[in-house]
């Protein structure tokens, strides 16, 4: 391994995660951005970060126009693999999803792994930081990585494993601001990745015993939280069925110092909705069937059903025809304030509501309508106008946008307003989950 102020960073995967890690790692180091998606670098290349986690001020300051050498600092984001060939530290932010059955893909970092391994030379050091289940990272992709480069692991090249702990559209919690647990495939490697991690991240790092170690710990943040929200979702199923509003049941629980302050919602994302599987797939693998984390995730992705079941319920109690009715769906984006819509369960109530052979329309003024249309198959609305509320049976306030809370959202004789995030006065609306 070179010494830290000898390296050259390559960072694969310039969206939510990576390129924010990039910039960062830019203001000390000569750093390579390498994404497959042409389209992604020259919007990066031109000074632009269409998901908004790094202002374009930030991102044009270190931008530089060739690839920077060893001893230099700036970013160069590239669509050629070429730009790897003189690499020391290749940090890997590929998406690790799940398919339609809930089973973790590795395809992504599978791939990484086998362009990194053409590129790969002795003494260079490749850090994952998506998602996984303990083991990938040494069981999955070094063999690939010694495969296509004939390199020894431990030997000739070395790993390590830094979990992410990007929050999207979170300007407090940033790259820097968050705590980073880091690893190595041996004792001087773990040293190493803390070290070049510690050089960027103010908040201070923890480095952990062993790559599994590192692992896991990402995996259970995300499963502890989905499980926690999955508690209080079911809460919000029996509180309606006797007539209480679990908000304020919370708030009145929320009293007590020890009570932990979640709320009811839908559960989406790159992280919360995704993580638990990966933990559950290992598990089932080594024979032990996780009854909890599996409850938990049933529980929440049933939330999108419910609410629009409630919604219909809501309409016949008015005597507001259901068939052919218009619904408008406010926001689709997983949280608010933010233009990410990998996973979001907004998409559920949609199609819930389809099938009573309703009219939904969807406005976003975060979302791209592009993108939506390629991922889910549905057209929305986006822009600044926002749209006629009085032309719908049914309003769903489904993301907290900040944009939404001026909108003028009254419950009346003739309409059902329904708040999923429970941000509205309980007087202004029919029902909040």
């Amino acid at each position: 391994m070179k010494p830290i102020n000898e390296v050259k960073i390559a960072v694969i995967g310039l969206g939510y995660v990576g390129l924010p890690l990039a910039v960062e790692f830019s203001k000390k180091y000569p750093v390579v951005g390498f994404d497959i998606n042409q389209k992604r670098v020259g919007e990066l290349v031109a000074g632009h970060d269409a998901t908004l986690e790094v202002a374009d001020a930030s991102l044009s300051s270190v931008l530089v126009s060739s690839s920077p050498q060893i001893g230099q600092k700036g970013l160069f984001p590239s669509f050629d693999s070429n730009v790897l060939g003189d690499c020391t530290v290749f940090i890997v932010t590929v998406p690790t999803p799940t398919d339609k059955h809930n089973r973790p893909i590795l395809i992504p970092m599978l791939k990484a792994s086998e362009n990194i391994g053409h590129y790969l030379k002795k003494g260079d050091v490749v850090i994952y930081e998506s998602t996984v289940y303990p083991g990938v990272t040494e069981e999955d992709c070094v063999p690939v990585l010694e495969k296509v480069s004939g390199l020894k692991f431990n030997t000739d090249f070395y790993a390590g494993y830094s979990p992410e702990r990007i929050n999207p559209g979170d300007k407090v919690h940033t790259v820097a601001q968050i705590v980073k647990v880091t690893s190595g495939s041996t004792p001087e490697v773990a040293d190493f990745v803390d070290e070049l991690y510690r050089s960027i991240i103010t908040a201070g790092t923890y480095k952990a015993s062993s790559i599994k170690v590192a692992e896991a710990s990402k995996v259970i943040e995300n499963s502890q939280r989905d499980i926690n929200i999955a508690f209080v979702n079911e809460l919000a199923k029996i509180f309606n069925l006797l007539g209480i509003d679990t908000q304020e049941v919370l708030e009145a629980a929320g009293t007590k110092w020890n009570f932990l302050k979640f709320k009811p919602g839908l559960v989406g994302g790159h992280c919360i909705g995704v993580d638990p599987f990966y933990l559950a797939q290992k598990a089932q693998e080594v024979g032990y069937h996780p009854e909890i984390i599996l409850a938990g995730r049933r529980v929440n992705d049933s939330m999108g059903k419910f609410v629009a079941t409630e919604i219909i319920k809501l309409m016949m109690r008015k005597d507001i025809k259901v068939l052919d009715a218009k619904v408008l769906i406010l926001g689709f984006t997983f949280k608010e304030n933010c233009p990410d819509v990998r996973n979001t369960r907004v998409i559920d109530i949609y199609h819930e509501l389809r099938t009573f052979d309703m009219g939904v329309d969807v406005y976003d003024p975060w979302a791209n309508e592009q993108e939506v249309e390629e991922e889910y198959g549905i057209k929305i609305q986006t822009g600044q106008v926002l749209p006629d509320i009085s032309a719908y049976s049914a309003v769903v306030l489904a993301v907290s946008h900040d944009a939404f809370a001026s909108m003028p959202l009254r419950k009346n004789p003739n309409q059902v307003i329904y708040d999923v995030k429970g941000i509205l006065d309980r007087s202004l609306v029919d029902a909040r989950l």
